[in-house]
């Protein structure tokens, strides 16, 4: 079984991946922004899973941005101000991807900004000093 830390640097790693793939997807023609929102959701969401996991904390299986806001900010960690619309991406994880309910007005540029910050905040919360992973 994986430790917790070794659990945070999977979230992490996994984090990052999905803000690339926003972002690259952000840039194809043919790729819808549903599609763009569903990896920029996932980013932010594993970006708040890792820090929970580095700190032993457990958290449901979810893709509940707000619930996962709302667990990082019960632990003591104090969330950027730019984070703090960051949960309208919620409905990218799963009801968007199947056609159901409508992905509102968050632009691609917003969606891409949050994930980047929550990755960048995750990584620096996760380890505070340069020597990152």
């Amino acid at each position: 079984m994986a430790s917790k830390g070794d659990l945070a640097n999977q979230l992490l790693g996994l984090a990052r991946n999905d803000l690339a793939s926003a972002r690259a997807l952000a840039q194809a023609e043919l790729v819808s922004d549903t599609s763009v929102g569903f990896h920029a959701q996932q980013a932010v969401e594993k970006a708040f899973k890792a820090i929970l996991a580095s700190r032993e904390i457990d958290f449901p299986f979810t893709h509940n941005v707000t619930l996962l806001m709302q667990l990082c900010e019960d632990a003591g960690f104090e969330l950027p101000d730019d984070l703090s619309d960051a949960d309208r991406l919620t409905p990218y994880a799963a009801a968007l991807r199947y056609g159901m309910g409508d992905p509102g007005s968050v632009a691609e540029d917003d969606a891409l900004g949050w994930a980047a910050l929550a990755v960048d905040w995750a990584s620096t919360e996760i380890y505070p000093s340069a020597d990152q992973p």
